[in-house]
């Protein structure tokens, strides 16, 4: 070990620490001493290098984090590559420049902030403390801060940013990551979250404004004292509350309704808000899991607080409902943005609902009610709907039908939100966009994807069904009948080795030779391939694809001779490569056990072909 270095700065006395031995990691890890005032995250800092561990330090202290498709997220504790006080009050520091910049009447529009229930013993580190970490370093500049005084729903910050005219809105918040996560995801001003340019702008920023500017960026109990910091949490839950009726086509049957629910909210932040929209819709309050009622940082009964993982998590919602004789299970994801659903089919028989179902659900649900209100087909013509181009075409045959418009973007949330945006504009109606990873927007009451109304709105759909002796899983095979089966199947295999992504996809790019994609998949021939991260699509004329390139992540699509399309992606959130496999019929009776077969095998060829020589770094997990 080398000798001793002094390290000094403006917020922290010298002191002493010993080096690694590697000038680059010494540097960066004598920095962060030089700025860090968490006493935690300093001694983590200080025990790596005390123990000599160079490789884990590099991982720390030598890169720094991006905006994926849903922020910055990454594991809590110290380290400029980890969420933490520092990394936090460095983001908003350069929020604010950036913003600075954009809005000349920032410091009368301000921002919004609000968190979740995450939290880290062992490093300090809270979503209420970032978050009003937050606060300190936007009110330390004369910024007026909305900031929540509790937690609340990720969907929450981007309505109050549109409610109050904010600049800009930052949620503290890694959604349904593991225990380990948290997050740091940016709304603009139209209340969809930041894409390029401004997220690249930020970053940059960011860099140019890393060391703290003051005493004041660590006090987050100025969020208590400063005269312009609002706590916007009973108007926003009010008004979001009394729009959300907007949405309520059968107030008449929900009150009277026999039917009970179940909700879970996955030791985050949804109980509250669901009772609330329950109430809204003249509905009795679905029964609560008390086990996963309240916050829980450690989300003490799921294996991973992800309701898309389905039955594996969904356990202790399944065996309440059976014991209540309720026959629907609504599980909201701990920040309360997305939205699982189960029914019991028959007796203790469960279908759980992937997130395409419940898309064709809604999607029907919603066009049904806009219909009845607006008979004139001229009004049709007005009406939009969005998905992400991994998510099912099951509303692309609906609109075929019906007459309306329907449109993908990109993965993410983000892009459909900016495009609802754009829409509102023209006098155009968005009354339904969805993300496979069960992400639904009803209405057009925030540009982002929202549980709490979505779990009021199946809640309805179901009262309506049963009126009429209906259940989901019966109207999910008519809405088939009616527009085309559409078979399709998600999973992933977790790999944290970044190499081997890199190796996987390159391959995959020279799959037959250099510059050539792989031919054939199951035995069927690959008509199109898509990749947007090299902006190549050989569907269209010039090569060149439409949908934005995006070379900070992998994503290339194939589509077959037998009707499959298959796509390969990196996660913006997570150390994932996830694939999606879709096949579809059209209207009428179809052997849906036939097309199963055959999608099955395009999946498996597909992970097998693709994936698998690389299996010795690649964990798979089936949904």
């Amino acid at each position: 070990m080398a000798d001793d270095i002094a390290v000094s700065g403006d917020l922290n006395a010298n002191v002493r620490c010993p080096t690694s031995g590697d000038p680059q990691v010494d540097k960066a890890a004598h920095q962060w001493l030089t700025w860090d005032r968490n006493p935690q995250t300093r001694a983590q800092v200080e025990a790596l290098l005390a123990g000599g561990r160079v490789e884990e330090l590099k991982k720390r202290m030598c890169s720094r984090m991006s905006f994926g498709t849903a922020g910055l997220r990454a594991a809590m504790g110290a380290g400029f590559s980890r969420i933490n006080d520092l990394t936090v009050i460095q983001s908003t520091q350069g929020l604010y420049r950036y913003l600075s910049k954009c809005f000349p009447d920032l410091s009368s529009r301000g921002i919004v902030v609000g968190f979740d229930t995450r939290g880290q013993e062992e490093s300090g580190c809270s979503s209420q403390r970032l978050g009003r970490l937050t606060a300190a370093v936007m009110l330390s500049k004369s910024i007026p801060v909305y900031l929540f005084s509790t937690y609340v729903p990720t969907p929450f910050v981007p309505y109050a940013v549109r409610k109050f005219g904010a600049a800009a809105g930052v949620m503290v918040t890694a959604s349904h990551n593991r225990k380990e996560d948290n997050g740091y995801k940016v709304y603009w001003c139209n209340g969809a979250q930041i894409s390029s340019p401004h997220d690249k702008a930020i970053l940059r920023c960011i860099e140019e404004n890393t060391e703290p500017w003051s005493v004041s960026c660590w006090e987050e109990d100025l969020a208590d004292s400063c005269p312009l910091r609002k706590d916007p949490l009973q108007e926003v839950c009010s008004s979001y509350m009394e729009e959300l009726k907007s949405l309520c086509f059968h107030r008449d049957l929900n009150s009277s309704s026999p039917l009970k629910f179940v909700h879970s909210s996955f030791h985050g932040v949804g109980h509250t808000f669901v009772q609330q929209a329950f109430h809204a819709f003249g509905f009795p309050s679905p029964i609560p899991v008390p086990e996963q009622m309240y916050p829980d940082p450690n989300f003490s009964t799921v294996h991973c607080p992800n309701p898309e993982e389905g039955e594996s998590v969904l356990g202790l919602s399944m065996r309440l409902a059976e014991r209540e004789n309720a026959r629907i299970v609504l599980a909201t994801d701990p920040d309360a943005d997305r939205l699982a659903v189960a029914e019991r089919t028959n007796g203790c028989s469960w279908k759980v609902f992937t997130g395409n179902e419940l898309a064709a659900l809604l999607g029907w649900w919603m066009f049904f009610n806009w219909k009845e209100k607006h008979p004139d087909p001229a009004d049709t013509q007005k009406v939009y709907m969005f998905a992400t181009t991994v998510s099912s075409k099951i509303l692309q045959a609906l609109a075929r039908v019906e007459g309306f418009h329907f449109q993908e973007t990109l993965p993410g949330f983000k892009w459909i939100g900016n495009r609802i945006h754009e829409l509102s504009k023209t006098g155009n109606h968005v009354i339904f966009s969805f993300e496979e990873s069960i992400g639904f927007l009803c209405g057009s009451l925030l540009p982002d994807k929202d549980g709490v109304s979505a779990a009021v709105v199946v809640a309805e759909l179901s009262v309506y069904l049963y009126k009429k002796n209906l259940s989901l899983t019966r109207q999910l095979h008519n809405i088939y009948r009616t527009y085309g089966y559409h078979i399709s199947k998600t999973s992933y295999v977790t790999c944290n080795d970044p190499p081997t992504v890199q190796k996987i996809f390159g391959r995959i790019r020279n799959f037959e030779g250099e510059g050539c994609y792989p031919k054939t998949c199951a035995g069927s021939s690959i008509l199109h391939v898509r990749d947007v991260t090299t902006g190549y699509d050989s569907s269209q004329p010039d090569q060149r694809c439409v949908l934005p390139v995006t070379k900070s992540s992998q994503m290339v699509t194939f589509t077959l001779q037998n009707g499959v399309v298959a796509t390969l992606r990196t996660s913006g959130t997570e150390p994932k490569i996830k694939f999606y496999t879709e096949i579809c019929a059209p209207p009428g009776e179809s052997d849906v056990i036939s097309l199963e077969a055959e999608l099955g095998k395009v999946t498996d060829s597909l992970v097998e072909d693709f994936l698998e020589p690389d299996r010795n770094h690649l964990i798979r997990r089936s949904l």
